[in-house]
């Protein structure tokens, strides 16, 4: 289980820590565009899995499906965490999420999303105006 919310910097080749919790999840991980501004990391062995689901789910015929499998594959990169715990991100990656210098790491259950520091609390100043809302939609 990755959960929990964690303050970090992008340092210098841009590499970030990964929390020692969730270091203990999966030594490789899979690192690709997130759906909201951010980042999503996934432990290798579950991503493989979590797609395979969706394709088996919905039919390949489907340009939603086929769209979707291209989000979250085309750009993904398989990575390792080194003997200090960080993980390189690609920068074509770094780009797309806009991260600079302050980033906030977070377990969404499954799977990992990195943010820009500004961008996360942005978002989620919004998603908690829209707490009751959310929840009544589940």
């Amino acid at each position: 289980m990755l959960i929990g919310t964690y303050y970090h910097t992008l340092e210098a080749g841009g590499r970030v820590s990964l929390p020692k919790s969730f270091r203990q999840q999966a030594e490789k991980w899979v690192i690709t565009r997130g759906l909201d501004g951010g980042l999503f990391l996934f432990p290798a062995k579950d991503f493989q899995t979590r797609l395979q689901a969706i394709s088996q789910t919905h039919e390949f015929t489907k340009k939603a499906n086929r769209d979707f499998v291209r989000l979250m594959t085309n750009e993904a990169q398989q990575v390792s965490a080194d003997k200090s715990g960080r993980v390189k991100l690609p920068s074509y990656l770094t780009a797309y999420a806009d991260l600079k210098k302050d980033l906030v790491v977070v377990g969404s259950l499954e799977y990992v999303e990195l943010w820009d520091r500004n961008t996360y609390h942005k978002y989620l100043d919004e998603l908690e105006k829209n707490a009751e809302n959310i929840a009544e939609q589940l």
